[in-house]
């Protein structure tokens, strides 16, 4: 009835006893550790992006708002709190060393998020949408006196923002959405004296 020493030693200590830091037990006579963690940390990451998608919770991506969106918000009273009767740039202050202001930055949104902790005017409204219908906001972008658009240095755009803001600006234009200014013309008057 003499039982083997490895018998005894697996009937009379627990396995939950035997483990230490990032070595287990398998075997009370054998030690073993485990080398394998890449494959079970990708098995955490993936169900922890599972996790997160079933919870529903808020992603740092910004969402897409259509047009019409846009242009009800522009009507809004939220709009109106936030801005009230100036322009949505009027506000908006950058921080930059010395006396003249840098050119802005190239854009805001890098991936699908804020990459910037003091975003440009439009980039920092998710409802605000550059686009040659939504003309309420294309003429805050557009000088009163002059009928030119205002530059990305007095307005803060970044320069992707600026980009299309131009060409929403002109293609308003040319659908006649918008009015656009006629050049000065200058005549020569001494053919018109006798």
């Amino acid at each position: 009835m003499a039982a083997s020493l490895r018998s005894v030693l697996q009937h009379q200590i627990p396995l939950n006893s035997l483990q230490h830091n990032s070595y287990t037990i398998r075997n009370p006579l054998t030690w073993c550790r485990n080398l394998a963690m890449t494959k079970r940390l990708l098995q955490e990451d993936a169900e922890a992006k599972a996790e997160d998608n079933d919870n529903g919770s808020p992603s740092t991506k910004r969402q897409v708002v259509d047009v019409e969106t846009s242009i009800r918000y522009l009507d809004s009273k939220a709009f109106q709190q936030g801005y009230g009767d100036k322009p949505v740039w009027f506000h908006y202050r950058r921080n930059f060393k010395g006396q003249f202001p840098p050119k802005t930055r190239k854009t805001c949104i890098r991936k699908g998020e804020l990459s910037t902790s003091s975003p440009c005017p439009v980039c920092r409204d998710e409802y605000l949408v550059v686009d040659a219908k939504n003309t309420k906001l294309l003429k805050q972008f557009i000088s009163p006196f002059s009928g030119e658009i205002l530059e990305s240095r007095q307005t803060g755009l970044c320069q992707k923002v600026q980009k299309t803001l131009v060409l929403e600006v002109t293609r308003a234009q040319d659908e006649g959405r918008l009015e656009k200014p006629l050049p000065f013309r200058s005549y020569n008057y001494d053919d018109y004296t006798s």
